[in-house]
């Protein structure tokens, strides 16, 4: 698994992923929040299979 998501992909991933988690603890109470570790997973770990599928890098790294 090389890194494939980078700078402001990452932030908005963790961003997002953290405002649907809120979404089942503080506001609409329903499991359609738990989405929100995708995103959240993928700018932690900074690895997107979709991307790799696609053969998009937002990272700026080399790949082979």
């Amino acid at each position: 698994m090389k890194a494939n998501v980078g700078g402001i992909d990452r932030i908005l991933r963790i961003v997002v992923g953290i405002a649907l988690l809120s979404q089942v603890v503080v506001g609409l109470h329903t499991l359609w929040g738990l989405v929100g570790l995708i995103p959240l997973l993928t700018g932690l770990f900074r690895f997107c299979a979709l991307y790799s599928l696609l053969g998009i890098n937002t990272c700026g790294c080399k790949t082979e």
